[in-house]
């Protein structure tokens, strides 16, 4: 037995599932979760913690409820590391605003200017009086590209707490599992998303404890104007969509905050940089799908992973050691 209910938040649907114990309270309660999360960290309205972060950038450090405070931290943190995450390129997503009916390819000389304002050493934090203040004006904070995993490991924890012993959190596309099934192998199936397909027509079915799975695309948004098409991926060295021939990242770890993060770093530094990033990592997980059609998967979780996509292929270099 199942209960299962869908809601709207995040700018996606929200897909919650309880197994065991069935109570409906369990849902709702981690939606209310996600609307408080939301209600803090989203820019996409006027008026949010972020926002007022944002808002008071050149003028005055923000102080932010300690659920703000702790994932703008690990964000700038990531952010320095220069790996391909930078929580800071607020500036640039909104010059290009791919996604939207005013998406446009900016002037070379825009981004250029842009880029003075996502330098995430030009940020001070606070930890006693839990502020952030940024220290150019016109600077943003964006955390589309980790917020989703802050807040899945979030529900995780208050299901857990309340001995929720087996359950599904789909937010949009990014998949926490909790506890485990009631199968004989005791392992998940999940669908992982296609590059060029509906949700119901998956790249392959992976079979997995109870992790967190991100899938990250080019296909997700883009912005085609005289025939060349630009996805919302940014590189933030150059200001524009990352360059190379990948269409897709998942990424299979414990936490999804750290699969949100692995999928900007394996989209920025390619398959083999991020193949070096990874050594010693062997609770983390990827599958690539580049542009024609091919999937490499690092050898970690090879054998639990079965292409069902006839528009893909695996080769004897498919794997990836």
């Amino acid at each position: 037995m199942v209960i299962n209910k869908k809601y709207r938040a995040l700018g996606t649907i929200i897909d919650l599932t309880v197994y065991n114990p069935m109570d409906e309270k369990l849902l709702d309660g981690a939606y209310e979760l996600i609307k408080e999360y939301e209600d803090k960290l989203t820019v996409n309205r006027t008026s949010s913690e972020i926002m007022d972060i944002n808002n008071a950038s050149g003028k005055e450090a923000v102080s932010v409820s300690e659920i703000s405070y702790k994932i703008v931290k690990k964000a700038i943190e990531i952010s320095q590391k220069e790996l391909g995450f930078n929580a800071l390129i607020g500036p640039i997503v909104k010059l290009w605003h791919i996604g939207f009916a005013d998406a446009q390819v900016p002037q070379n000389v825009e981004i250029i200017r842009k880029l003075a304002l996502t330098d995430p050493f030009s940020v001070i934090l606070n930890d006693e009086k839990r502020t952030v203040f940024l220290q150019k004006k016109g600077m943003e904070l964006d955390l589309g590209g980790i917020a989703k995993g802050y807040i899945a490991d979030a529900i995780k924890d208050y299901w857990t707490n309340q001995h929720v012993e087996s359950g599904i959190i789909n937010l949009g596309g990014n998949v926490l599992l909790v506890g485990t099934p009631a199968r004989e192998d005791h392992l998940w199936n999940v669908g992982i998303q296609s590059p060029f397909s509906e949700r119901n027509d998956p790249l392959g079915i992976l079979k997995t404890e109870d992790y967190s799975v991100v899938t990250s695309g080019i296909y997700e948004r883009f912005l085609k104007i005289a025939g060349k098409e630009y996805h919302h991926i940014f590189d933030p060295k150059t200001g524009y969509p990352v360059a190379n021939d990948l269409a897709s990242v998942t990424v299979v770890t414990k936490k999804s905050i750290d699969g949100e993060i692995w999928a900007s770093l394996g989209f920025y530094k390619g398959i083999r940089e991020t193949l070096k990033m990874l050594y010693g990592q062997k609770n983390v997980g990827l599958i690539f799908t580049t542009k024609d059609g091919k999937v490499y998967i690092t050898e970690n979780i090879a054998e639990k992973f079965k292409l069902t996509n006839q528009n893909f292929f695996l080769e004897e270099d498919s794997v990836l050691h």
